[in-house]
């Protein structure tokens, strides 16, 4: 097991912010679906990430690395052998998205996991698979999954408080389909912003789908994807670590940001603002500064990513705070809502667990102590900022579960300045 063990300093400096996990999913998938050769620059190789890139070479893609942070891909229709196994590691994104994409041949394949994913949900895809007459067997409703059949053109049924990722991977594989589709949103739709990232990056591929008030979406069928070039721009879920990291500690300069982005974790701005904190964007620069922050009320439903730091401010912020409709969270990589206030709570936050939220009574100070990730990545990064504010040394069980999206965040947090030591099963690294 590897643990970190942290010395409370406030952080400060620059900070380049790494590309956007969501874009990069979708732009290598979208690459991978069009004819010919596009090339994906500013990609971060995570471990979610190279599922994905392993996923679309097993449906028949090449991809390659041609940078440091870049890669070709030459794409296609799908294409691959019967019985083909697709191992998703831990990414919910490559199973959810890639599973109505294999729908495409009338032919068997697998897909694959571990850790919490292997429980992840599935049972939007199964109910469609039962409407369409795709065959398809599991264990005990878990992983591995086997599915054999083709998808049909017409009317897709979806819930849109269970998970985006459903809704994404339908818009990746509806084009291709003979006549035209539909799928309509059977409830409110949450994490809205992550359909506008799927509709935008399909959009720059040459798919067009036709938005209804995010009630139902039309979608053209015989479309075809068309190569391009594209940058992904920076994370703003990732960025949320270091804006909060600038208000906790000194001043944090977090560089490579959209200021016009569409990612819903760009709420993460709002929230500081609403919370006195001091934020200036200058550009594609967002600069935090210590400040004193007050509680205050936080809808979850569609920025569910940013919660577990959100409740780091809260709960060093003056008054209560109070998070609602976060229910999701706790189908993440971990029950999100259950792992912060647990985690936060040892090192001496006073936060109450809800239903579907969390209040939190804001403290002067944390006391710092022995805490766990929870294998959850936005956990570990979490426990990290929050040890700016405790008096006494902070120690994070398995915290390389950062490499899940932010490979080299422990490398950025010692650049500002973060006094911490690496350990592997008791040997210092």
């Amino acid at each position: 097991m590897k643990y970190v063990e942290i010395k409370p300093s406030r952080l400060m400096g620059k900070i380049q912010i790494p590309p956007s996990k969501s874009l990069c999913h979708r732009a290598i998938i979208c690459a991978a679906l069009a004819n010919g050769e596009s090339i994906i620059e500013n990609i971060i190789f995570s471990d979610d990430i190279i599922a994905t890139i392993e996923a679309m070479k097993k449906l028949g893609a090449e991809i390659d690395k041609v940078g440091e942070n870049q890669v070709s891909v030459k794409g296609g229709f799908p294409q691959f052998k019967p019985g083909e196994i697709i191992d998703c590691k831990e990414s919910g994104s490559t199973l959810r998205f890639l599973i109505p994409i294999s729908l495409l041949y009338n032919e068997k394949i697998s897909f694959t996991g571990r850790g919490k994913l292997v429980g992840r949900p599935l049972d939007t895809y199964y109910r469609i698979f039962k409407e369409q007459g795709i065959r398809y067997t599991n264990k005990n409703g878990k992983l591995p999954l086997e599915v054999e059949g083709k998808f049909k053109p017409g009317d897709y049924k979806v819930e849109g408080n269970i998970s985006s990722q459903f809704i994404t991977g339908l818009m990746f594989t509806l084009p291709f389909l003979e006549g035209d589709s539909r799928i309509i949103i059977t409830t409110d739709l949450e994490s809205k912003g992550y359909v506008d990232l799927t509709l935008d990056v399909l959009n720059k591929f040459g798919i067009k789908i036709e938005n209804k008030g995010y009630k139902e979406f039309y979608i053209r069928g015989n479309q075809k994807f068309i190569k391009n070039n594209y940058r992904v721009e920076g994370d703003y879920s990732q960025a949320a670590f270091w804006l909060v990291g600038g208000i906790l500690g000194e001043e944090i300069h977090s560089e490579g940001l959209n200021p016009s982005s569409l990612q819903g974790d760009k709420a993460i701005v709002e929230l500081i603002k609403e919370m006195n904190g001091s934020l200036k964007i200058d550009g594609s620069t967002i600069v935090t500064r210590s400040s004193n922050t007050r509680a205050i009320s936080i809808d979850g439903s569609q920025c569910p990513d940013i919660i577990p730091i959100i409740t780091v401010l809260a709960a060093v912020s003056e008054g209560e705070t109070r998070i609602v409709n976060a229910s999701r969270l706790r189908i993440k990589e971990s029950d999100r809502l259950k792992a912060i206030s647990t985690e936060l709570n040892k090192l001496g936050a006073n936060i109450k667990e809800l239903e579907d939220g969390l209040m939190i009574n804001g403290v002067d100070s944390l006391d710092g102590g022995t805490v766990d990730s929870w294998n959850d990545h936005r956990i570990a990064m979490s426990l990290a900022i929050a040890s700016i504010r405790c008096k006494n040394d902070v120690k994070i069980l398995n915290s390389d579960a950062v490499k899940k999206s932010y490979p080299n965040f422990w490398e950025d947090f010692k650049s500002l300045g973060g006094k911490v030591n690496e350990f592997n099963m008791g040997e210092k690294n």
